[in-house]
């Protein structure tokens, strides 16, 4: 398998490729997507779909705000602030970090499995994570390509975006579906000081409705910090 950079590299570099995906009667705030391979007919219909999906099917929310909204740390939550690397997140106070390959930063529950946060980037010339095209074709096609494994079926929900401080974020939330498991997750994605950054916060499936809105504190909370040249 490709390595996690080289797949979001592909990402940067052509945004707008058809993902191999079908909709499985999904309610319209839903994007199922399954990794078998379809027909040039299938894909066709996808990308059309996806087309209508942008015009307002799925729901999208967007969000301003500045920096001043985010200063006071929540009860409950710790601020973890990369000043050399440029970008803070908030995380939950009982998480411990750990070492997380490939990533820049990772916390994770101290007595749960698959409740985590981490972060990564990768360099980028692009400056706006707009420039990877419409928000709900790149969304679908990064989970789709780069997070879901071969044996994974994901299924795509609310994607946001917020712009704070003149700079915009993208927050969406996904399940991952395997045989005998599953893993919820919320992720934001942005570019600034000519980097992609990746933050994603997951949890077990069967304890996304108690920790959801714990974790999307998580994932509306990242945010970057421009680096002195």
């Amino acid at each position: 398998m490709a390595s996690l950079q080289s797949l979001i590299s592909k990402q940067l570099i052509a945004p707008n490729c058809t993902a191999t995906a079908r909709l499985n009667g999904a309610p319209p705030s839903v994007v199922n997507a399954s990794s078998s391979e379809a027909s040039s007919d299938e894909k066709k219909v996808t990308k059309r779909r996806l087309a209508l999906l942008g015009a307002g099917a799925l729901s999208t929310v967007l969000l301003n705000s500045s920096s001043a909204d985010a200063e006071e740390v929540p009860k409950n939550y710790r601020s973890y602030v990369d000043a050399n690397d440029g970008y803070s997140y908030l995380y939950p106070a009982d998480w411990r970090d750990f070492d997380f390959l490939g990533h820049d930063s990772a916390f994770k529950d101290r007595n749960v499995q698959l409740q985590s946060v981490r972060v990564a980037f990768i360099p980028t010339q692009k400056t706006d994570i707009r420039d990877l095209g419409p928000m709900d074709e790149a969304i679908f096609n990064l989970v789709t390509e780069v997070y879901a494994a071969p044996n994974q079926i994901p299924t795509i929900y609310e994607m946001q975006e917020r712009t704070v401080d003149g700079r915009n974020y993208w927050t969406f939330e996904y399940d991952l579906e395997a045989p005998g498991y599953g893993v919820s997750a919320f992720a934001t994605v942005a570019i600034g000081n000519g980097r992609y950054y990746t933050l994603i916060v997951t949890a077990n499936e069967r304890r996304w409705s108690r920790l959801r809105n714990r974790l999307k504190v998580v994932a509306d909370s990242f945010k970057i910090y421009d680096l002195n040249a």
